[in-house]
């Protein structure tokens, strides 16, 4: 087997990264849509920045410890890149932790101050997010193929997903479908079993458009 074998698959991971990018960039206009008090409004889009959170500190995780160590111990990248890559998720979960220490008090009191710096911050986030993936995908994913297994990947693929309870992964698969090509959607949905599927097109994608429709309103 040569370097240049392709192991796995890994525009899966391209596919959810679009994700994080629209969503953390759309924050700061979903958070300028609720009126100072209006903490109805601010329940809402605090859970979903909320669940967008966990999802990529879960999704960071599972490189650090699934993906990370296993280029390292095969060479396959640069020390320097790799250390680039560490410092990146810690940058981004430098901003995020202070995400974290504001949201859940505008959740429920729907601040100005509060929503003006979580605005902030997000902004800060959207541009540190759109620079670490977009190097991670032209410079780590295509050595990703050529060193980790078919195996390897999937595990990657499990972990990053575990953390979300099975109804809200339903949910968060519309998302992840949102700007998917014809040929994307049916890969994602042919690694379902069948009644995942169901469940998808009868609880899952109506839920998340119903979401989605309320929390860009008025955007």
């Amino acid at each position: 087997m040569t370097a240049q074998t392709k192991l796995c698959d890994t525009h899966d991971m391209v596919v959810v990264h679009r994700v994080f990018r629209r969503e953390f960039g759309l924050m700061p206009a979903m958070l300028a849509t609720v009126e100072a008090g209006s903490v109805q409004r601010s329940a809402v889009v605090g859970a979903h920045a909320a669940e967008v959170l966990s999802t990529l500190h879960h999704h960071h995780s599972t490189e650090d410890e699934l993906l990370w160590p296993r280029l390292n111990r095969a060479a396959a990248l640069p020390g320097d890149e790799l250390d680039r890559m560490e410092h990146q998720h810690e940058e981004i979960a430098r901003i995020l932790d202070e995400v974290g220490a504001i949201l859940p008090r505008w959740t429920t009191e729907a601040g100005p101050a509060d929503r003006q710096q979580l605005g902030e911050l997000f902004r800060q986030a959207s541009v540190a997010i759109d620079e670490h993936l977009s190097e991670e995908e032209t410079k780590v994913l295509p050595v990703v193929e050529r060193y980790i297994t078919a195996e390897e990947w999937q595990e990657v693929s499990a972990r990053g997903m575990s953390s979300m309870p099975p109804a809200r992964l339903s949910v968060f698969l519309g998302h992840i479908l949102e700007e998917a090509t014809p040929a994307e959607r049916a890969a994602f949905l042919s690694k379902l079993p069948e009644p995942g599927r169901q469940a998808f097109h009868l609880v899952g994608e109506p839920t998340y458009r119903r979401e989605v429709a309320e929390l860009r309103r008025g955007l």
